[in-house]
């Protein structure tokens, strides 16, 4: 969930972003990645809207297909029961958590849920909860129990959720947390190793992460990680502090900026901007999350049709190519639905689309098949391509060792024969998706469809 002051608080400072992330880096060390995470991408999963009865045992039934997909997590949103008091529309929203360590009982059970997770496990899926860390539901035992754990107004009434600046929100279902109070600091932390020991799971995907003193996070990462060596944590946060708890963090103004140029508003050149500002600002070994959808933006800001049109094949490859880049597919992504589903009430996902399934799956095995697409400081530098193809066309090379991937992108409306040159591995390629093979000289032409790409693979 992200707070729509937040969400402008950070779009505002990314014209900042560079200065100020720098000196940022002189925080704590950088945490350490699980070896298994360093060809993977991830999948979010909308529980409620997944299948028409919106239940684990449902959901089970999917997973086998979901991996199918060749992604190797699974990031479920909240799962626990969601308050009453003040509850928004019917269903309520998923934020709103009225008991960290209980299952919402619309969803199934205990035995539900860790049939869920042992069927992931089964088929080669990593398991990621959505934590809720900054407010919880108005009835949520705490209010009465430890008041205290709570932001109060000057008047004695608990406050509603606030934003990065202090400022009360229309969040009003939901009641912020005090991290002043150590005694809660600690009790968060034990709520969430339960769900290490009790339920099993890899790893947290934390909600709005920068609302919460950065020092919970390094010891909250130190003591998981004590319990789970090989933990995996998700902030929905960006900047490269965060890179001392967490293993990946969004990738916001990359994803804007996807938005900007599948629409025409923005140049291609401005992604070599932005690669510069990530390359001096964050650390080289920190994972990015790159996406054309979430819940967030699906449900809020609209679909990726809706916001990028055909471009979004062009985006998403970008997403799972470029340099610390681990791509995330949504909730229906892979069988392109298009509509933006309502947040706080039922509305099954319609799966029936055209299939974009095999497409995906093309892209997580080139993601995994290819040593110069690994994750972090793993995987090789982008070295870009000068072409002729002016403000909608990007090229680019990664490398590792003997392995180089060579990536064009088209957002513009008319297929393209585009020109590069300084290619520094020439010799045979092979085109990923049609399996033909290319021979790349130094400089050439290749061929590139309109709001489309090649990737060619030596």
């Amino acid at each position: 969930m992200r707070h729509p002051i937040r969400s402008l608080v950070a779009l505002l400072a990314l014209g900042a972003c560079s200065a100020a992330t720098t000196m940022q880096q002189a925080g704590p060390p950088q945490v350490g990645h699980p070896q298994w995470s360093r060809n993977a991408s991830i999948y979010e999963i909308n529980v409620r809207q997944y299948t028409p009865s919106g239940s684990f045992t449902a959901l089970t039934k999917e997973l086998p297909r979901i991996a199918g997909l060749g992604v190797d997590m699974v990031w479920l949103m909240p799962v626990q029961p969601i308050g009453v008091e003040r509850r928004k529309g019917p269903l309520g929203s998923y934020y709103s958590v009225s008991n960290y360590t209980a299952i919402n009982p619309e969803y199934g059970n205990a035995a539900d849920f860790r049939a869920f997770v042992t069927e992931a496990h089964r088929v080669g899926l990593r398991v990621l909860l959505d934590w809720v860390p900054n407010h919880t539901s108005f009835d949520h035992a705490w209010i009465k129990q430890h008041p205290d754990w709570y932001v109060h107004h000057a008047d004695g009434t608990i406050s509603n959720a606030r934003d990065d600046h202090d400022r009360e929100t229309d969040w009003t279902d939901v009641a912020e947390l005090n991290y002043d109070n150590q005694a809660m600091r600690a009790e968060m932390i034990a709520e969430m190793r339960w769900w290490l020991t009790e339920m099993k799971l890899d790893g947290f995907r934390c909600d709005v992460a920068g609302g919460v003193p950065m020092d919970f996070w390094v010891d909250a990462r130190k003591q998981l990680a004590a319990t789970k060596p090989d933990i995996f944590m998700l902030a929905e946060a960006e900047g490269p502090q965060f890179h001392s708890a967490f293993d990946m963090t969004y990738g916001w103004e990359f994803h804007h900026m996807l938005n900007e140029i599948s629409k025409g508003n923005m140049p291609t050149s401005e992604i070599d901007a932005y690669l510069a500002r990530q390359a001096t600002a964050y650390p080289a070994d920190a994972y990015r999350m790159y996406f054309t959808s979430n819940h967030d933006e699906n449900s809020w800001n609209g679909t990726e049709f809706e916001r990028m049109g055909a471009n979004h094949v062009p985006s998403f490859i970008l997403a799972a190519t470029l340099r610390n880049s681990m791509p995330l597919i949504y909730t229906g992504q892979e069988a392109s639905f298009n509509r933006r589903l309502r947040f706080f009430d039922k509305d099954t996902v319609d799966f029936t689309g055209a299939s974009l399934a095999n497409w995906y799956t093309s892209v997580m095995a080139l993601k995994h098949g290819n040593a110069a697409l690994a994750n972090g400081s793993a995987g090789g530098a982008e070295l870009p391509l000068a072409t002729n193809g002016g403000t909608r066309v990007y090229a680019f090379t990664r490398s590792a060792g003997s392995n180089t991937v060579l990536v064009m992108v088209n957002f513009g409306d008319a297929s393209k024969s585009v020109s590069y040159s300084a290619l520094s591995a020439p010799g045979t390629y092979r085109d990923w998706f049609s399996s033909g093979a290319v021979s790349l000289g130094a400089s050439g032409l290749v061929d590139v469809p309109a709001h489309g790409y090649r990737v060619l693979v030596k």
